[in-house]
Order: structure tokens, then C-alpha cells, then sequence
């Protein structure tokens, strides 16, 4: 069994590494970070502001986030579209600066790699959720290189969006998700650092699976 830990800030190419890595390798891909845009998307859908402890309590209770066949389920509704927007992220760093969410997806995550071969992504996988994960990587890339990946996604999406305001939000996000108080966005000390500014998908893909292979 080997478990590839993937962490970095918005936008760096995490994920689309991390789906792509899985599949060559042919184990399953763990989104963390859509499990927290699911969750704040079921917040906000609720009503449910971060401060309100007794209502958040309940909705953590009566909340079930699951992946089959490259969807994501809430409650058993797939969501995929639903979350990915800015709105959502920005939602899912506020409901992840919160202790009670984030021990609960946490241990789900951790349930998930204890009982097969992953990768998975996020932004403590390394530090905090698979600590001892055979590989560990911190991928990221300068704000602006991240801003126009995620305009030029949305934009082909047809969605009317600013690059300014894009670059705006991940720049805010940057800052809420490296100084929370609870569990923090940093490389984990035996992560390998790739910067994807100057390179391309294919190759970061490349780089974890030649390592993985070596270990399988």
C-alpha cells in the first residue's frame, strides 16, 4: 500500500496532478479540498454561519461526503459543478479554519488511506492527516500563474469572471489558510517542493509517479 501526499495553495495544480498521478498509477484519488468546498456549500445552503457552534454541531451529524467514480457525493446528491466556483472556495477556507469540521474530515480521510492505496490532496495532508505517507509533495506556483489558470478554467466554462478579482480572492485565501490558528497551510518538512509556475502539468505527473513507482 503506499500513500502520495499532495499539498499547496489554490489554484497550484494540486488536484489535476493528483487525478492524473492516481489514475496512471491505478489507485483512487482523494479530493480533501472538494470535501471542504462540499461542506461549505452545504453551510450556506443551510444558513449556517461559521460562529454558530450548537448549529454547525448538528449539521456536521447529519453530514455524508463520499467519491465514487470520480464524483462527489453530499448527502448523496452529487455536487461536482455546484463547488466549483469562487464563491465555494472561499467558503471552504472559512469552514476549514474550524476545529469541529475539520476533525470530522479529517478522520474521514484518514479512514479512507487506512483502508487502501491513495493519493490525496489538500492543504495539511502531509502535516497533519498522513503524516507518515510514503511520499509527500508541496506544489505550488506564484499568485498571478494561479489567478489565470483559474480565469482561463471559469472562462471556458462560460462563466463571467475578473482575472483581478481572481487574483484578489487567492491572494485573501493565500493569507486566511497559512495564518488559521488550526492546522495551518505549510510544507511538511520531508515534502518535495515543486514550483509549477514554469512547468507543465505533464511533468509534474512525470516527477510523483517516477518516485512512486520506485516504492511500489
Amino acid at each position: 500500500m503506499i500513500r502520495i501526499a499532495i499539498d499547496g495553495p489554490s489554484g497550484a495544480g494540486k488536484s489535476t496532478a493528483a487525478k492524473a498521478a492516481a489514475k496512471r498509477l491505478g489507485i483512487d484519488y482523494i479530493d480533501t479540498g472538494a470535501m471542504y468546498r462540499a461542506l461549505g456549500y452545504k453551510m450556506k445552503m443551510n444558513g449556517v454561519e461559521p460562529v454558530e457552534d450548537e448549529k454547525l454541531a448538528r449539521l456536521l451529524e447529519d453530514t455524508d461526503i463520499d467519491f465514487r467514480a470520480g464524483d462527489i457525493y453530499l448527502d448523496g446528491e452529487i455536487v461536482n459543478d455546484k463547488i466549483r466556483t469562487p464563491e465555494m472556495s472561499m467558503a471552504a477556507s472559512a469552514c476549514s479554519a474550524l476545529a469541529s469540521v475539520r476533525k470530522k474530515l479529517v478522520k474521514l480521510q484518514q479512514a479512507m488511506a487506512g483502508r487502501k492505496s491513495v493519493v490525496m490532496d489538500g492543504r495539511d495532508i502531509g502535516t497533519v492527516v498522513l503524516p507518515d505517507a510514503e511520499l509527500k509533495y508541496f506544489i505550488t506556483a506564484s499568485p498571478e500563474e494561479r489567478a489565470m489558470r483559474r480565469f482561463k478554467e471559469l472562462k471556458a466554462k462560460g462563466q463571467d469572471v475578473s482575472y483581478d478579482k481572481i487574483l484578489s480572492e487567492i491572494i485573501e485565501r493565500d493569507h486566511n489558510d497559512t495564518t488559521r490558528d488550526v492546522t495551518p497551510l505549510r510544507q511538511a518538512d520531508d515534502a518535495v517542493l515543486l514550483d509549477t509556475t514554469e512547468m507543465t502539468a505533464e511533468e509534474v505527473v512525470n516527477r510523483i509517479c517516477t518516485d512512486a513507482c520506485k516504492m511500489i
